[in-house]
């Protein structure tokens, strides 16, 4: 039966996770992990000369080298990305074993995880996931996506989380007025005062919402 994969958000910031394999495809898994402030270690004998360079300026840890089975249960994350099946399906098994969440390159069957396509908008983060069975899908929503999150989210984003903190201090024991506030930012024309208005105003516009 195909894996049906739970939707959640978790930090790998500063879990040891492992990529077997240094080609395209292990490359873009390490720049994926590198946005969450991942520790990574990459175990390939013949490494894309990006993933070397990435071990030069001490950004990752590489071993040039082959896999070492069942290393992969020393890890809290497991990618395998190689083009040998019988090596990702030994990275799998040693992964599974040691109860470590593995996931293997195109083989939705050898994966505890899936990659989504996603959009982020500073602390905002849209994804869409075909459970593996169609990404080339996954990828053409992420395109309507990027369309439907322009870049002023980037700000608006960073507004909600201020202005967030603002109601919390305005209205610390009232939730009723709290959702209140939050309603009038939502219908705010964000995209138009961010275009027109200097952060003072802006700041003034925030606190104006805040009042009964």
């Amino acid at each position: 039966m195909p894996n049906r994969y739970l939707p959640i958000t978790i930090s790998v910031r500063n879990r040891p996770c492992l990529i077997v394999g240094g080609g395209a495809v292990a490359l873009r898994k390490v720049e994926t992990l590198l946005d969450y402030e991942t520790d990574i270690t990459v175990v390939a004998p013949e490494p894309d000369e990006k993933i070397e360079y990435y071990a030069q300026k001490n950004i990752l840890k590489l071993e040039k080298r082959a896999y070492r089975s069942p290393e992969a249960a020393s890890f809290s994350l497991v990618i395998s990305a190689t083009d040998d099946h019988d090596l990702n399906r030994r990275v799998y098994e040693d992964s599974h074993a040691a109860g470590v969440l593995v996931n293997v390159v195109d083989n939705p069957a050898l994966c505890d995880f899936i990659f989504p396509a996603v959009v982020r908008r500073n602390s905002l983060t849209v994804a869409v996931s075909t459970d593996g069975k169609a990404p080339f899908l996954s990828g053409q929503l992420r395109m309507i996506l990027e369309n439907a999150f322009p870049d002023h989210w980037n700000k608006i984003m960073e507004l909600a989380a201020t202005f967030r903190k603002k109601a919390q201090k305005r209205w610390p024991d009232d939730a009723e007025r709290r959702m209140t506030c939050f309603g009038r930012f939502v219908e705010a024309d964000w995209k138009t005062m961010i275009k027109e208005m200097n952060d003072e105003q802006i700041e003034g516009e925030l606190d104006r919402l805040l009042e009964p």
